[in-house]
């Protein structure tokens, strides 16, 4: 006897497509990615902040072009002060790392608008985006590669 594998991807229908455009509407609100914070760096759009929840020494040394640094862990409630204007735009390390979705999540709590960028700090070094901070380019990838 033969056995036919069944289909993964088809396993569970496809939304109906009133349901995926809520559902992909919806999702487009809470995220971003390197491609678009890249584009509105180049043409000079305004009206987010860009929000390293990396720790402070990472931010040091690499860092998106005007970010600016608020580690996650030692996000306490109330502690920033952000315009309540502009969308924060939170980063992490990648896309394994959780420390954006945390920190928005707070954020969120305290009154702010928040996004988090998909792919982190690693996709935007990947796709070649421009640096600020100590290293640089040399900085460590990944939070883990450090040489003490």
């Amino acid at each position: 006897m033969i056995i036919t594998p069944k289909s993964q991807v088809l396993a569970v229908p496809a939304a109906d497509p009133a349901a995926a455009l809520n559902y992909f509407t919806a999702k487009g609100s809470f995220e971003t990615d390197v491609a678009d914070v890249a584009f509105d760096l180049r043409e000079g759009i305004t009206g987010f902040t860009l929000v390293d929840v990396r720790d402070t020494r990472s931010y040091g040394e690499a860092h998106l072009p005007g970010a600016v640094s608020l580690p996650s862990g030692r996000l306490a409630s109330g502690s920033p002060e952000f315009s309540t204007g502009e969308v924060l735009v939170l980063y992490c390390w990648g896309p394994a790392c959780n420390g954006a979705s945390k920190a928005a999540a707070r954020l969120a709590a305290q009154g702010y608008p928040v996004k988090e960028m998909l792919g982190g700090i690693e996709y935007w070094r990947k796709e070649g985006g421009a640096l600020e901070g100590t290293l640089g380019e040399k900085a460590p990838l990944y939070w883990n590669t450090r040489q003490e």
